[in-house]
């Protein structure tokens, strides 16, 4: 059987609550920590070899992802923790 409820109620909830419950949700993930390395891996996609990078800090949170046709050298990534593995791959 169940409630009914209208979608403008649903609507008027998620205009009130929804913001609240998305800061909860934010502030519930894990911080990124200040030391953080990349891993590399050999992959076959398609028939050709890629390498798919990972990004992941001192306590194993993955920060970013994503292979890359061709390798780059690491120690131009690893300047700066803002760097997302794509912009290694360009």
């Amino acid at each position: 059987m169940g409630i009914v409820v209208s979608y403008e109620t649903v609507r008027r909830w998620c205009a009130k609550f929804g913001q609240r419950y998305a800061g909860a949700l934010r502030r519930r993930q894990p911080r990124p920590g200040d030391k953080w390395h990349l891993d590399e891996v050999f992959i076959k996609i398609n028939g050709e070899q890629r390498y798919l990078w990972r990004a992941v800090d001192q306590d194993g949170n993955v920060l970013d992802i994503g292979p890359c046709p061709r390798r780059v050298d690491t120690r131009s990534c690893c300047y700066a923790a803002s760097v997302r593995v794509a912009d290694c791959c360009s």
